[in-house]
């Protein structure tokens, strides 16, 4: 979603990967933005204004501006990115080649990344996802592998590293922060959601929401105790009143 209730900005590879922003209230497109020429696998909102950011298997990063078609910024990487803006708007992070997390000040970022984190690169798996915590303190790595990473958004310390969830095939499995930035929850292969404490680290529930597939996407909703979960069908989640 964009900052308007009714417009979205999507990425597609119908006729070549042009970025699409449409109206959904007339179902109609207000812009195209050319320029990926391959697969787009990141796209990012500002949290405070126009712009946006994607990533893409061209091995470019690039930064656009929902008023114009032209990109309005364009970074060259050794491999596929993953990206995000933090929750304040003023930096994103980028992770590249499942190894690395650089961090770049939007206002100057042509000038480079003012910090890189470099991870031990792990073969078995590749990253597939990059997400800042609400408070803007933590990021967590999603990977197609058995295993997700939270680390220090200002060191670049890894702080816990969360298995023992099934995910043998390399699914893409989304993660997420529960909104307060204190839970770390992702689905698995075999339907069910697991539920971590980022502060302890400890696993605090195994959730089964009778999916029949791997559960692709998970998302909280940000104002309400409400999430929703995604194989091929979908479940929206409620706390339980006696808790």
């Amino acid at each position: 979603y964009t900052h308007a209730a009714n417009t979205v900005v999507y990425s597609s590879n119908k006729i070549d990967d042009t970025i699409r922003y449409l109206s959904l209230h007339d179902n109609k497109y207000i812009r195209y933005f050319p320029g990926h020429t391959k697969r787009v696998v990141a796209l990012s909102m500002s949290p405070v204004d126009d712009t946006f950011i994607s990533g893409s298997l061209d091995k470019t990063i690039r930064l656009w501006d929902l008023r114009s078609p032209n990109c309005q910024g364009l970074m060259h990487l050794q491999g596929k990115p993953v990206c995000s803006f933090d929750p304040e708007g003023l930096i994103f992070a980028a992770g590249v080649n499942s190894e690395m997390v650089k961090l770049y000040d939007l206002r100057s970022f042509d000038k480079g990344p003012f910090a890189t984190f470099k991870m031990q690169y792990d073969r078995t798996c590749e990253w597939t996802g990059l997400k800042f915590s609400n408070d803007g303190k933590l990021i967590l790595i999603s990977t197609n592998g058995g295993f997700i990473r939270l680390i220090d958004a200002f060191k670049g310390a890894i702080l816990h590293t969360f298995g023992g969830y099934n995910n043998s095939k390399a699914v893409t499995l989304e993660a997420s922060f529960t909104p307060d930035s204190q839970f770390i929850m992702i689905g698995s292969e075999d339907g069910k959601i697991h539920v971590w404490n980022g502060e302890s680290g400890m696993k605090v529930a195994v959730l089964d929401g009778k999916h029949t597939g791997p559960i692709t996407c998970l998302q909280f909703n940000p104002k309400f105790m409400t999430f929703a979960s995604a194989c091929s069908n979908m479940a929206f989640w409620l706390p339980t009143i006696d808790d």
